[in-house]
Parts: structure tokens; C-alpha cells; sequence
């Protein structure tokens, strides 16, 4: 947008902070080749339209603004004289894109001098060659260093979950092992059983018999209930008493097995019913050694399932196999990380899941929101723990117009009031030294709103911190979507 075109006066731009220090050539030089601009009230530039011009403001009130998803979020508002805005960095040349990287509207009338591009570009060069390369050295090393810095941010966030992983691989497959090595003594002992019976003098109908209810007792262990720990122990108490009125010795050892697999003393009374007196404490040992071979079974079937769903998580979470980007449900994301950081999380935080499972699939990078869920997850347990006492996690989803909203709130003690708006700067962290690089915020907003269009805020008050992440139900029209890699720090605002 043009404004209205006025007299450059070099005494007038000398008073503004920029230009204080300048020669009367040089103010002379800068007159020449600008212009003071007047404009009315409304839009100066919009983001992402070529920078061509740097503007200082004379006297006015400025509005930056950044693009978040379909809507301009205001990020500045001043009325200070010499504040400035624009091609800032047009002194890099072609080596960044010239676009303006925020929107600049007035609120009322305002003069600027405005300055073309390449006047700002070859004036920073002539006049101030050691600035512009110190400049250019800081920019270029804050990128490169922000990138380095990323990276060994998310080598951290892979040791963790691996460790994490680790550890919840480590318990399935221990049990397994334990289970198996069990699983071994109980049927030697039980073929032993097997062998001291079939030698006994018992006729084949027996026999018959004792096999028949050895496959109904594996099928009644298959369909055993929960019972709670008092029910359990009336259970146990009261099939003691059974095996010891039967001359079962030792029926307390036996009693705890029996009741885990579902049995009752009308089993036993059906066992007893079906063998005579004197090989009943046989057969119940051998029965014994059956419900424990298919309680072991279980419980290596229990544990390779564990395992296997750990892999599925992992694989989950990782996105392998997957193309960068396509349609997923959320929930799936989440609870993969959840998963994937269970190791982590710890017995000291309760996790509540508050899913509204009605929420459609999102287009998105899955794996990059994973990456966005494991900040937002580890941040919130950092602070719960940092209170040396238990605390609750809750994520949440729900639809808030035509957006989906993924809500990571914690019980721990908040983000203190004046570091609020700076959380998601680069390198700026609240954490202990060598806790935190300060840039799993800053990675997560620009996934969050660059990458996917959304928007990520927070609200915070002691005992309640809420990290809410926006994501549009559907892609923007014709969108082209970038191959999955960080997305680049853009320039400041304004100074």
C-alpha cells in the first residue's frame, strides 16, 4: 500500500535513534534515495509479499502482526518514534528470502521514512561494512547453531524414550523368561505325576476320567474371574479347609493357585467324585501342576502381547514406513507417545485421558506432532516433579469450531508471569543448566503453526498449566505441503 508522499527533511530524520550519529552527507544521502511517507489508517505491508522497503516511523502508532493458520495474531503494538520494521536484513542479499515476515498496519494517521531495499543493503555496506559482517555472522550462527542445538534436542528426546523403551521392553520380556523357566519344572513334574499314576493299578475308566477333567479345569482357568483381594482370600481360606478335610497335606500351597485359575470347592467336589480317596491327593497334585502349566502359558502370552505392542508403538511413534504426511487420528499420535514415555512419566504422575473420540482425522506430519506431543509431555512431568509431590497429567481433546484441540494441562507450579511471552523463544528455557536447551517450545511452535497451519498458546496459573495445540480439521486449498524437515527461524519482528 502507498502512502502520501511528503518532504524528506534531514534534520527531521536525525532526531530518530537510528540516524542520530549520522553526517549531514550521509542524512543528505539517505533524503535522496528515500522518501517520508504518510499513511492513512490501514495496512503499510502484508507477510510474505516481496520487502522492498525499510520503514522508520516518525509519529503514529504501528500494529505488527504474524499469519497463525487463517488468522493475523497481533505480536506488537507501539507508538514509540524510530521503531522499525520491514527489509531488515536486506544487507544478506538473495542468501534469505525477501519476503516481509510480519504484516504492519496503523491505527491512525503516521509518517515513515521509508527506504528502498537495496539504499538500506548498500548503505549498511558502505557506511557500517564491519557491523553489516558481524550482523551477518550473528544471523547466519544463531541458524546454524539453533540447527545444531535442535538436533542434539531431539538425540536427547531419543535416548530418553530409548531408555524408556528399554526399560518397558525389559519387564515383559523378563516375565517371559522367568515364565518359561517355571513353565519347564512344572511339566517335568507334571509328566512325573503322570508317569506315578499310569503305574498305579487304577483301571482305564479312571484314568479316562482324570484326563477328562484335567482338559474341563485348562478350560475353566481360561475363563477365570477377577476377584477382589477380600474375595480372593475367603476363596483360598475356604479351599484350604477342603484339601486338609480331604487329606490333601499342604493344601494352603495349593489353595492360592486354584483360586487364581477360577476354581471352587464344587470343583473339587466334583474331582473327588470322579477318583477314589486314595489317589485323590495325586490327582490334585497332578491337576496342580496343570493350572499352573496353563497360568504360566498365560502369562507368557500376556508378555509377548506386551511386547508386541511396545514394537506396534514404537513404530507408531516413529512413523516408519509412512508417508511425511497424510491423514491420522490423534489419538493414535498420543497415545503412542504416552506409551513411548511411560518409562519416563513414572508412577509419581497419574495420566487422565480425556478423549472425545467423535473428533475426525486431521491432515498433519504424525511424526512431527509426535515430536510436539513428547515436549509438551516431558515439560509438563518436568514441572510436576520439580514440586517434589505427585501431580496429574491430563490430555485432552475437543473441537473448537473448525479446529481440533489437543490440551496438555499439569499440576505443577506454573509458568511464572513475566517469562510467559518469552517461552517460546529460542534458547530460552526455565529449566536448571544442562536440563534443557530451551528449544523443545520453540521447535513444537513452529511445527505447530508453520508447518500445520495451527496455533499453540498457553495459560498458566499455579497448580494449573494448560499447553493448547490447534489444528485445522482440513488442509488449506491447493496447499502445498514442504518435504518434513525443521522449519527455518525467521527474522525479528521489529527492534
Amino acid at each position: 500500500m502507498s502512502g502520501q508522499v511528503m518532504p524528506c527533511a534531514p534534520q527531521e530524520i536525525s532526531s530518530l535513534f537510528l540516524f542520530e550519529k549520522l553526517s549531514p552527507e550521509q542524512l543528505g544521502r539517505l533524503c535522496a534515495q528515500g522518501r517520508v511517507e504518510r499513511f492513512e489508517v490501514g495496512p503499510v505491508y502484508t507477510e510474505g509479499d516481496p520487502a522492498t522497503c525499510f520503514y522508520v516511523m516518525i509519529e503514529g502508532t504501528v500494529v505488527l502482526a504474524r499469519r497463525v493458520g487463517g488468522d493475523d495474531v497481533e505480536v506488537s503494538r507501539t507508538s514509540q518514534r524510530g521503531v522499525y520494521a520491514g527489509a531488515m536484513q536486506a544487507y544478506l542479499g538473495d542468501r534469505v528470502p525477501q519476503t516481509y515476515t510480519n504484516s504492519m498496519r496503523v491505527t491512525e494517521p503516521t509518517r515513515f521514512f521509508v527506504l528502498p531495499a537495496q539504499s538500506f543493503a548498500d548503505v549498511m555496506r558502505e557506511w557500517f561494512p564491519m557491523a553489516a559482517h558481524l550482523l551477518e555472522g550473528l544471523f547466519f550462527g544463531s541458524k546454524n547453531t539453533q540447527r545444531a542445538i535442535g538436533q542434539r534436542e531431539r538425540l536427547l528426546a531419543l535416548g530418553s524414550l530409548s531408555a524408556g523403551l528399554t526399560h518397558e521392553l525389559n519387564n515383559p520380556a523378563a516375565a517371559a523368561v522367568r515364565a518359561t523357566a517355571a513353565l519347564r519344572e512344572r511339566v517335568g513334574k507334571m509328566r512325573h505325576k503322570l508317569g506315578v499314576i499310569a503305574q498305579g493299578p487304577y483301571p482305564r475308566e479312571v484314568l479316562a476320567g482324570l484326563i477328562d477333567i484335567q482338559e474341563r479345569t485348562a478350560e475353566r482357568v481360561a475363563k477365570a474371574p477377577s476377584l477382589s483381594p477380600l474375595e480372593a482370600s475367603d476363596r483360598e481360606d475356604e479351599l484350604a479347609d477342603w484339601l486338609d478335610d480331604h487329606g490333601v497335606t499342604d493344601g494352603w500351597r495349593v489353595a492360592p493357585t486354584f483360586v487364581q485359575a477360577g476354581l471352587d470347592t464344587d470343583w473339587l467336589e466334583q474331582v473327588a467324585a470322579a477318583v477314589d480317596e486314595d489317589i485323590l491327593p495325586g490327582a490334585i497334585g497332578w491337576l496342580n501342576y496343570t493350572v499352573e502349566t496353563e497360568l504360566l502359558m498365560d502369562e507368557i502370552n500376556d508378555s509377548t502381547t506386551r511386547i508386541s505392542h511396545l514394537v506396534d508403538a514404537a513404530k507408531q511413534y516413529s512413523q516408519l514406513d509412512r508417508a511425511p504426511h497424510r491423514v491420522v487420528d490423534v489419538h493414535e499420535l498420543l497415545d503412542s507417545t504416552l506409551l513411548m514415555l511411560s518409562g519416563k512419566i513414572g508412577s509419581g504422575v497419574r495420566v487422565v485421558k480425556d478423549y472425545d473420540r467423535s473428533l475426525p482425522d486431521v491432515p498433519a506430519y504424525p511424526a512431527e506432532l509426535n515430536q510436539v506431543w513428547t515436549n509438551l509431555i516431558d515439560n509438563a512431568v518436568f514441572a510436576i516433579g520439580s514440586t517434589g509431590r505427585e501431580g496429574v497429567l491430563t490430555v485432552r481433546t475437543a473441537r473448537e469450531g473448525d479446529r481440533l484441540l489437543v490440551e496438555f494441562r499439569d499440576t505443577g507450579p506454573g509458568i511464572p508471569a513475566d517469562v510467559r511471552n518469552r517461552i517460546f523463544d529460542p534458547f530460552f528455557t526455565t529449566k536448571p543448566v544442562g536440563e534443557g536447551t530451551g528449544l523443545g517450545l520453540d521447535i513444537s511452535w513452529r511445527i505447530v503453526v508453520s508447518k500445520h497451519h495451527g496455533s499453540l498458546q498457553v495459560e498458566s496459573v499455579p497448580g494449573d498449566t494448560r499447553f493448547q495445540v490447534l489444528l485445522p480439521l482440513t488442509a488449506p486449498e491447493a496447499e502445498v505441503f514442504p518435504e518434513a524437515s525443521e522449519t527455518d527461524t525467521t527474522e525479528e519482528d521489529s527492534v
